[in-house]
Parts: C-alpha cells; sequence; structure tokens
C-alpha cells in the first residue's frame, strides 16, 4: 500500500467526489467529511464533494453534497469506509475515471482501480488522519477536518475503549489537541439525546432477553420505533446499552429496516463474532459486526449459534 499514490491522484485530479457507505456512521462521516474539508484547505481550487445518505446524529460535522451526474466525468472518486460495492451509497461512483477505496475492514471486496485497506487501525479517520499527519508539508487542516476526524475516531473506538485501539490512536488524536480541537465540545454533542430517544432507552434497558450462555439481546420491532417516536438509526444506536452486563460478553441488537428487511448489529468484549457475522451474510470486526438476516425467522438461529459461540469461548477461559 502506498499513500503517495493517494496524494499523486489527488494532484491529479480537478474534480474529487468522496463516497460514503450507506447508513453512514460516525466514523464513515468523519473520514468523508474530514477528508473533503483537508482537500478544499489544501486546494482551493479543486472541486470536492461528498455524497451519500445523511448520518442524523453526527450531522453537525457536514451536510451531503447532491450533484449531477456529469459531474463525475473525468473525476476522482474515493470511496471512504466501506468494505463492499454493494454498501457503497449512490451507486454513481462507478461513473468517476478512476476510483479509490479507503478503508480498515477486512478486504473481502477489492473494487476500484485501487484499495488502501488497514486493517490494523480502528477507524478510516485516523487512516486519513496519519495521510494528512504524512503529507503535512503539502496538506493543510482546517477545524472542521479537526471535528469530524475526532468524531470518527472517537465513535469507532468507544471513546477508546475497544481493544483495537494502539498508541498510534493517542499519538495521532494528540495533534488534533495540539492543533486547539475542543474535544469536550464534541463529546458533548454526542451525549445528547432527545427525551424520546431516553424514554426509548429505558425499555431497552427494561426488555433486553439473555440466551442460556449469555448473548443478550433486544428486538426493535417497527411498532416500538412508532410507539416511542425515534428515528430507526436513533433505536438502533442504542445497541452498546447492552454492553454492561455481568456475564454477557456478546450482545445484539435486531431492527428491521426498508422492505421489512431485519439485520442485527452484533458487539463482543469476548469471543471475536466477526465469522459468525459472515455465516449470516455480514461482516465487520471481530468484535463489531453486522449480520443481514432478511426476516425474523434468522433471529433464533443466529441466537443458538452465538450462544454455542458463547459456551465455548467461556469453556476456554476456565482451562
Amino acid at each position: 500500500m502506498d499513500k503517495q499514490h493517494i496524494l499523486d491522484k489527488i494532484l491529479e485530479f480537478k474534480t474529487i467526489i468522496i463516497h460514503m457507505h450507506q447508513r453512514p456512521d460516525g466514523d464513515c462521516y468523519g473520514a468523508g467529511f474530514g477528508l473533503k474539508e483537508i482537500l478544499k484547505e489544501s486546494f482551493p481550487n479543486k472541486q470536492v464533494y461528498v455524497v451519500g445518505d445523511t448520518a442524523e446524529y453526527v450531522k453537525f460535522i457536514g451536510d451531503v453534497d447532491q450533484i449531477d451526474d456529469c459531474v463525475y466525468q473525468g473525476a476522482l472518486v474515493i470511496v471512504v469506509d466501506t468494505a463492499t460495492r454493494d454498501r457503497i451509497a449512490d451507486q454513481r461512483y462507478s461513473k468517476g475515471q478512476y476510483i479509490i477505496k479507503i478503508d480498515h475492514h477486512l478486504p473481502i471486496d477489492s473494487y476500484g482501480d485501487y484499495q488502501y485497506v488497514d486493517t490494523s487501525r480502528p477507524a478510516t479517520s485516523q487512516i486519513i488522519l496519519e495521510f494528512y499527519l504524512e503529507y503535512y508539508n503539502i496538506l493543510r487542516l482546517n477545524m472542521k477536518a479537526a471535528k469530524a476526524l475526532y468524531t470518527g475516531i472517537v465513535t469507532d473506538t468507544g471513546r477508546f475503549k475497544y481493544r483495537s485501539v494502539t498508541a498510534d490512536t493517542f499519538k495521532a488524536v494528540a495533534h488534533l489537541l495540539e492543533y486547539g480541537l475542543d474535544f469536550g465540545e464534541i463529546l458533548t454533542t454526542l451525549d445528547v439525546r432527545s427525551e424520546n430517544l431516553m424514554k426509548m432507552q429505558g425499555y431497552v434497558l427494561q426488555n433486553f432477553e439473555k440466551t442460556e450462555h449469555g448473548v443478550v439481546y433486544i428486538k426493535i420491532t417497527p411498532d416500538i420505533i412508532t410507539k416511542f417516536d425515534v428515528t430507526l438509526e436513533e433505536a438502533t444506536s442504542l445497541v452498546n446499552e447492552l454492553s454492561t452486563l455481568a456475564d454477557c460478553p456478546v450482545w445484539m441488537l435486531f431492527a428491521e429496516y426498508d422492505n421489512h428487511y431485519v439485520r442485527a448489529r452484533l458487539r463482543s468484549k469476548g469471543p471475536a463474532i466477526d465469522q459468525l457475522a459472515n455465516k449470516y451474510d455480514g461482516g465487520g470486526h471481530p468484535m463489531a459486526c453486522g449480520a443481514n438476516l432478511g426476516t425474523w425467522d434468522k433471529v433464533d438461529a443466529l441466537l443458538r449459534d452465538a450462544d454455542q459461540l458463547v459456551k465455548e469461548y467461556k469453556a476456554a477461559q476456565t482451562e
């Protein structure tokens, strides 16, 4: 992998379009808008856009751009934080002249003309930040970029508590603090919840279920979304409310998306769960991933497999 190649392509093209994945999380938004702001600050004469879906809870980072098809002609497309091409929001990415993938997920789909994938980084936003730091004599940072990149890193690392965090993560973030970033303001913003979402949080804590060996889970059906008057994005963001239950190293949130399609968010602080997610048409990181079930009928099968995984994990811990 060569960051210099990415810089060379950025220097070559006058129009750069950054794509994110569907239903973007904080890291995807942070990487996308962080890169956009760095490029705008560094090269004022270039046209730089971010396209895709809006993530309401991190919308303070920026608003996605609306562009016509003709903008893709002769453009460089950079897709961030997206493991597979089918998850790219706005499939017009393929209309670009040259396509670069920048990601930190397992490389299961090598789409585009060039791939920069570093699975040792806990967030794509850290990759973008380190890209800036490597070429600081050419690239320029601004406060919008700093806020976006910090938000991406802090959300994808669970506020630096996940095992994927390394010393390099803190070294990179230190540069943002030295730049003058008010990280407290960002954390306070991320903490804000509506009254409805707080009530929904109470529902999750009172209605979760457990399997025999320690998988805790909650099913979020459309009627629950309607009852509490929250968005699906807000509801699924509550997955980590289940993370602190004693003797339950794996937790899951199930929800119904568009066209009655059921998906699961899987999290772990013990056994690796990425292969389990792969079995159910999903994937991600060893401790945080998603699965595509399609129907509610498949939920029980996933829970059985997860319960067996936890059983084996606990047995191995006692040996």
